[in-house]
């Protein structure tokens, strides 16, 4: 295999959780690229010394992004080797290298991605889905009406999203507070020893973390409103639109009775 490394910067997946997860196609290439940006040197040095690897390791997180990446440019440039890593999973997807990848395609040396473990795509693998499609949008806002609007513009996407343990609550209980009967997907530790995925209501999700326990990485779902209550909804505006009730006491009113939000009740009416 060490014949076969390029000149190149190789994007490569790493375990969510189990280091059992690495493809043999990722230990080759960290094993005879030259070097290893890795986002946490401590969690990477785990990794490589259960496969004996030693490859010299370089320190590349989101606060050194912009100051590395001449170094590693000069490498590229010198003829060496390589590979990108992040603590988990694959690089970019809401971790640092966006920078580091731009430099080395402006500068013309190729990118190789090396596929591997992704938690949105092992939690969506897992759970039931009508509609295939998904909008992934990184960590969710911490501010309570930027968490309002982005579920309400998305209100018709399965929307995927990461959270950390101590903010989950906190973000549930700000969806809970329109939506408590929205279904969502929650993926915790997953590929570990007490991994857990739980499908249920928004309202019965936030009872279930009040008595266990809530820890780990996490990566949820919220599923894309049903299309059926949609079809419900508009008869009921068709109803009352015909006793010439305005478009906004009609979002109010079906608001309450579907247990839906209310500017989506509004814009349906609109719609009519």
């Amino acid at each position: 295999m060490a014949n076969s490394i390029e000149t190149a910067l190789y994007v490569v997946a790493t375990p969510i959780g189990n280091l059992d997860d690495i493809t043999l196609r990722a230990l080759d290439v960290l094993k005879n690229v030259d070097y290893i940006a890795a986002e946490d040197t401590r969690n990477t040095s785990i990794l490589l010394e259960k496969y004996s690897i030693s490859t010299k390791l370089i320190s590349y997180h989101k606060f050194s992004e912009t100051k590395k990446v001449d170094l590693f440019i000069n490498y590229l440039k010198e003829g060496a080797s390589v590979a990108l890593v992040s603590d988990a999973g694959t690089p970019l997807i809401s971790d640092p290298g966006e920078i580091l990848v731009e430099s080395v395609l402006n500068e013309g040396f190729k990118v190789i991605p090396i596929s591997g473990a992704s938690a949105v795509v092992t939690l969506l693998s897992a759970i039931p889905r009508k509609k295939e499609s998904f909008k992934f949008i990184g960590f969710i806002p911490r501010v309570k009406n930027q968490i309002t609007e982005i579920i309400d513009e998305n209100n018709q996407e399965n929307l995927v999203f990461y959270e950390s343990p101590n903010r989950l609550i906190q973000t549930l209980n700000v969806i809970n507070e329109n939506l408590p009967n929205k279904k969502i997907a929650i993926g915790r530790e997953l590929t570990k020893k007490f991994e857990e995925i739980k499908v249920d209501t928004v309202s019965n999700i936030l009872e279930y973390y009040k008595n266990n326990t809530l820890k780990g990485e996490i990566v949820c779902m919220l599923y894309a409103d049903d299309s059926e209550q949609k079809k419900d909804l508009t008869l009921e505006i068709k109803k009352l639109k015909s006793l010439n009730l305005k478009d906004k006491e009609i979002a109010k009113i079906l608001s309450v009775l579907f247990n839906v939000n209310k500017n989506d009740v509004y814009n349906l009416c609109l719609k009519k």
